[in-house]
């Protein structure tokens, strides 16, 4: 509690110093981002008036990292301390400690996960349910919404002072293009002001007014953004170019795959060679099958690695430097 009682000197500050919140560091070397109160407050305006209600949230992630940041930030605008699911003994007794009112909560995909297994009737209490930090799978999405449970997708990172697109639309304000490269670009009042000692890196990444992000997406027909993944992980193995997420999404509608994450590693043949990493019982003639059902034969991981869980960093992202390494 005593982070979010500095959040809340914070907010109420004449005129606080940018907050800095520091990246999850799960591709590389952690950044330093700088955010200013006013892309913060602008965030959560914007937030507030896309699901169409504000009310107390409950702090399920750690608010060392933007995520978590803004769920305390939402919650104190909005007159309520969160509500910490530390501090309590279940996500149930987390949820009821939230009171009457509109009931609101961030997630990770994995976390979703297990608590439609378990928490049920307490997921469904709440208002919205907003999910980020990683690749959200049609699946799951689905399976949320037959059980009752109201999701939003959100996109977004520490630089955008966390999600600034719901289910494939911008918030209010915030301005969404592509690069020549399918790199996507934003704009908006929620833009950090840079990274804290790395003016270079700043540099690069903040041209013209546009966050250049990292990562590749497109726009369908009715203008909803679609995140293929980071521009780094398409893999070019053996000439051809590889969407290691898409990779991945399709080895989790495997029956018998519970989670799977897919990245590309050197190799003297291919140049580099897709490695799965899965949890569940099924071999890797079965998930190369599986993957040229619906994708090119090519597009087939070429060596398995079994986990009996995917490795995660606090913030509940996979840790891709840890499976690496495991290869």
């Amino acid at each position: 509690m005593e982070d979010v009682h500095r959040i809340a000197a914070w907010l109420e500050a004449d005129d606080p110093a940018p907050w800095i919140v520091e990246t999850s560091g799960s591709t590389g070397r952690p950044k330093r981002v700088v955010l200013s109160r006013g892309a913060v407050l602008a965030s959560v305006a914007a937030s507030a008036r896309r699901v169409g209600e504000s009310g107390r949230w409950l702090l399920a992630l750690p608010v060392a990292y933007v995520a978590g940041l803004q769920v305390a930030c939402r919650s104190l605008v909005a007159g309520h301390p969160p509500v910490l699911l530390d501090d309590h003994p279940s996500f149930a007794d987390a949820t009821a400690a939230l009171g009457a009112g509109p009931r609101f909560v961030s997630l990770v995909p994995t976390q979703l996960h297990r608590l439609l297994e378990t928490d049920l009737s307490s997921l469904r209490s709440f208002h919205t349910v907003l999910l980020g930090g990683g690749p959200i799978d049609a699946g799951l999405r689905a399976r949320a919404a037959e059980s009752g449970v109201r999701v939003v997708a959100t996109y977004g990172s520490a630089e955008t002072a966390g999600g600034c697109v719901y289910d494939g639309h911008p918030l209010d304000g915030v301005a969404v293009a592509l690069g020549p490269d399918g790199r996507i670009r934003i704009a908006g009042p929620t833009l950090f002001d840079g990274y804290d000692g790395d003016p270079d890196l700043t540099a690069e990444v903040l041209v013209g007014g546009w966050f250049l992000t990292s990562d590749a997406g497109r726009l369908d027909d009715d203008g909803r953004l679609q995140v293929l993944g980071r521009v780094d992980d398409v893999v070019v193995s053996g000439g051809v170019n590889v969407p290691a997420p898409a990779v991945a999404a399709r080895l989790r509608e495997h029956p018998g795959v519970r989670a799977a994450e897919v990245l590309g590693v050197p190799d003297e043949e291919w140049g580099n060679r897709l490695v799965a990493f899965v949890v569940g019982g099924v071999s890797l003639a079965e998930l190369r099958a599986w993957v040229a059902e619906a994708h090119p034969r090519s597009w087939a991981p070429r060596q398995l690695v079994t986990l009996d869980a995917v490795p995660l960093l606090p913030n509940g992202k996979p840790d891709r430097l840890t499976l690496r390494g495991l290869v």
